[in-house]
């Protein structure tokens, strides 16, 4: 996350990371969000180059990735589902849902996001929240070690499509977010996880989107695109 700050523990108990033990380093490789003590949905993109599954992990209840505490658990994936209709060249169906080998127990830092179905009207929703562990400046590309967090603002699709923004290239089934000026945006390794609202009446939040691709990072007029869950609720 470009622009934004450290999390409080606990802050987003839904969201995951994605990791691939063979990795060098840090072996972030995307985000994600759990929708039951089982599944986790996340980017379809992120499995581009996924040979061997058996070795990667989802990690939840985390928030610095170099040391995990004792409320953080790890699993291994038993299946990945992969939207059928997922195109890697026009971000089409970019969402895809992994199957724990064991379930997460909950707790006061995991807890499962909720999907909204087709009577939430997402447009009226005004307090957004991005967050994920991806690189913090658009140049360096380095991860963040700290879940960060940033503020956003849901932005009307037919002005993200329009000549100054993304011409066209923003399908149906995606949101934008972020502002117009740049500046706050998700980036690199925050791919697959979450863009959250809140309830306008409730004090809960409701995953509407997943965090998919952008031209760049925050650069003015080129928000983060998202897969609208809301769209794939009968398909999740």
């Amino acid at each position: 996350v470009v622009g934004g700050t450290n999390a409080r523990p606990g802050a987003w108990p839904w969201i995951v990371s994605i990791q691939d033990s063979w990795t060098v380093g840090s072996q972030h490789i995307c985000g994600g969000s759990l929708i039951t003590p089982q599944w986790v949905v996340t980017a379809a993109h992120c499995f581009i180059n996924a040979s061997y599954i058996s070795t990667w992990r989802v990690v939840i209840g985390a928030n610095r990735l170099s040391q995990l505490g004792p409320e953080a658990q790890v699993r291994n994936i038993r299946r990945l589902l992969v939207h059928e209709l997922y195109n890697n060249l026009t971000h089409r169906n970019d969402i895809a849902v992994l199957e724990l080998d064991q379930p997460i127990q909950c707790s006061s830092y995991i807890q499962l996001a909720c999907v909204p179905d087709i009577s939430l009207r997402v447009e009226e929703l005004k307090t957004c929240y991005i967050s994920g562990w991806g690189a913090t400046t658009a140049r360096s590309g380095d991860e963040s070690d700290v879940l960060q967090e940033a503020r956003v603002h849901l932005i009307d699709v037919s002005l993200c499509n329009s000549s100054w923004w993304y011409r066209g290239e923003i399908h149906h089934h995606n949101l934008c977010a972020g502002y117009e000026q740049g500046v706050i945006d998700t980036c690199q390794g925050d791919s697959g996880g979450p863009l959250v609202c809140k309830d306008n009446y409730g004090d809960y939040f409701w995953l509407v989107g997943l965090t998919s691709w952008g031209r760049g990072c925050a650069r003015a007029r080129q928000p983060g695109v998202y897969t609208s869950t809301q769209h794939f609720y009968n398909w999740i």
